[in-house]
């Protein structure tokens, strides 16, 4: 079997690795961690990975404050780029298609 070059294994290595900066929200909670939407009144930790280990940045009281601690800003979005809220144009949901869920034109 032939060995990858350090490089082409370096270079895949780091597709896989988490990037510094990800953030996260965990449950302070008692009892076992629960899905976020059980417990939406429960207080959360926001933490980031620094490349290394994850450090804590913030608490917040709910799962509403965390959610809005993890999305980006407009601030922090780059220049160019625009926020979409509304539903995506082009083909209609209920368009014709060829897929086994679509109902038999009548």
């Amino acid at each position: 079997m032939e060995d990858e070059p350090l490089d082409r294994w370096a270079a895949r290595r780091q597709g896989r690795l988490r990037k510094p900066g990800e953030r996260k929200a965990i449950t302070l909670g008692t009892g076992p961690q629960r899905a976020a939407h059980l417990a939406p009144d429960t207080p959360r930790l926001i933490v980031e990975w620094d490349g290394f280990a994850w450090q804590a940045l913030a608490t917040v009281e709910n799962y509403a404050a965390a959610c809005r601690a993890l999305l980006p800003t407009s601030e922090t979005q780059p220049a160019g780029t625009t926020e979409t809220t509304g539903p995506v144009t082009g083909r209609s949901p209920l368009a014709p298609g060829t897929g086994r869920h679509r109902k038999p034109p009548a």
